[in-house]
């Protein structure tokens, strides 16, 4: 039983009772529970469906977080053995590193050490003057200021020796000149000392 355009023209409002819906023209019953429809709908999402798609959309991106995390510990865990034997080495490598360093009571040894070489090479020292030591992270930075004379292959063979030294030193600022037959060399000599915890 289809309606056209003039059934519903013809549809007295003003008889319709509302508290009597059963006596309603279909065209009205129709309408009415579509429109009862929809307001249950959009209700319904603004009152229950709405909070649950953003309580979704934020348990999914924890969820992104969470396999990220789980990745990245992952990765961790199974390089966990090769990062104890690299651990293992580091530990042995800086020990012998710091087994290189004087400590206290080997600094004034190797002051001695640095002259002897310079002397049994036949070397003058014209200076030779330890300055004040200079705290860094877990040493001390020991400078000597030194200016020594003799020949050319002389100079070379102490600083060759005191680069072969057991114990860490090392040469800076190193100038160089003539004088007459001999050569001058002037610099400093540092040396490091390890700092107790």
């Amino acid at each position: 039983m289809a309606m056209n355009l003039n059934d519903l023209r013809e549809i007295d409002f003003s008889d319709i009772e509302l508290s009597n819906t059963g006596d309603w023209p279909l065209v009205i019953k129709s309408a009415a529970v579509v429109v009862l429809s929809v307001l249950v709908l959009v209700g319904g999402y603004f009152l229950i469906t709405k909070d649950t798609l953003a309580e979704l959309e934020k348990v999914q991106k924890e969820e992104l977080a969470l396999r990220d995390t789980f990745v990245t510990k992952y990765k961790k865990a199974i390089n966990l053995d090769s990062y104890k034997r690299q651990l293992a080495e580091m530990r042995q490598t800086f020990e012998t590193l710091r087994r290189q360093l004087p400590d206290s009571t080997q600094v004034a040894d190797l002051l001695v050490e640095i002259t002897q070489a310079g002397l049994g090479h036949g070397l003058e020292f014209d200076l030779f003057e330890p300055k004040t030591e200079k705290p860094a992270d877990f040493y001390a930075e020991l400078p000597i200021s030194i200016k020594v004379t003799g020949q050319f292959h002389q100079v070379a063979e102490f600083v060759s020796d005191v680069a072969a030294f057991p114990r860490i030193v090392t040469m800076h600022d190193l100038q160089m000149k003539k004088d007459g037959d001999k050569l001058v060399m002037t610099g400093t000599a540092k040396t490091y000392r390890y700092l107790d915890e």
